[in-house]
């Protein structure tokens, strides 16, 4: 029977439709059907045809990983190892900007070369190899936060992602730094004092139990988490980068649009902490641009939030 009798027969469905049906990125159902992980699925020149009783492969018929479509999404796709998703963005322009907010020389272009190919393409200035280990480090801290954004923020989860980034750095190799445990010597930031060590550990219980004790989590709730951690300075360094993943996480866990702090944002990031007592609206305003910025980029990649 010809393929065109065939389809008058049974009922078929767009990627588009079947997409929406199971809240799915159309990018995701082409990798399925392209796969042959969609039965009865075939192309008509350029376009999919999927039989409307089908089904999502047996892996996508589990429990979804939350109710939070980008986190389903980012969860999927880390799984996947899919190139050129809301995954792949996020974890290049994430680590690109807070490792450049710290101080990082790579660019935006060897930062991807080494998502994708692990290696920082051709360059005409030395690199620093802190700088490059960072960034790997950074990407697994990324997937640890996907993996575990449901779960309650923890003081070892908290040190986990510390002992993630700075594994393997020069510093790691300083009896005194303590990668992944709270510091030994006091530090500052931005010239202003911060939490004595030995305080540390009693500051960031109490910080803790303070933040969950918010039952219902606002967005300004997470901001100020966020300056709460930043004041203590708990690590010897890789605060910065280690309260932006916490916030990017939180985000994900209590259904608000996480947002990355570009180079453009930096400074009105840093006056708003400095700012945070006096005038909330400083830092809140500077972490909604971000959130507007990140939305852009949902919508392109067709994602509801």
């Amino acid at each position: 029977m010809p393929i065109t009798a065939i389809i008058a027969i049974m009922s078929y469905i767009s990627v588009s439709e079947f997409s929406k049906k199971y809240n799915l990125s159309e990018r995701t159902v082409r990798y399925y059907c392209a796969n042959g992980k969609l039965k009865g699925a075939f192309l008509t020149g350029k376009t999919w045809n999927i039989p409307e009783d089908t089904t999502l492969p047996e892996k996508g018929n589990k429990k979804l990983f939350s109710n939070n479509i980008l986190l389903n999404h980012l969860k999927e796709q880390k799984e996947m190892k899919l190139k050129g998703g809301i995954y792949h963005r996020t974890q290049i322009d994430l680590t690109y900007n807070s490792n450049r907010i710290e101080g990082s020389k790579l660019t935006h272009d060897q930062t991807r070369y080494i998502f994708e190919t692990n290696t920082i393409g051709a360059s005409d200035e030395s690199v620093n190899v802190d700088d490059i280990i960072e960034t790997n480090n950074h990407f697994r801290c990324i997937d640890l936060i996907i993996d575990k954004a449901k779960n309650k923020l923890t003081e070892s989860l908290i040190k986990e992602l510390h002992f993630l980034l700075k594994s393997g750095t020069s510093d790691s190799r300083k009896g005194w730094f303590n990668v992944g445990e709270y510091k030994k010597l006091p530090n500052e930031v931005g010239g202003n004092e911060t939490c004595p060590p030995k305080e540390v550990a009693i500051k960031m219980k109490e910080l803790l139990i303070n933040y969950h004790n918010i039952e219902n989590k606002t967005f300004q709730d997470i901001i100020d988490f966020h300056y709460q951690f930043e004041i203590i300075h708990p690590f010897q360094d890789g605060n910065g980068r280690v309260g932006r993943l916490i916030m990017f996480k939180e985000c994900l866990a209590n259904n608000d649009v996480p947002f990355i702090i570009d180079e453009d944002l930096k400074l009105f990031y840093y006056r708003g902490l400095q700012e945070w007592n006096r005038v909330k609206e400083y830092l809140l305003d500077t972490c909604l641009t971000a959130q507007d910025n990140y939305k852009a980029i949902l919508r392109y990649f067709e994602i509801e939030y």
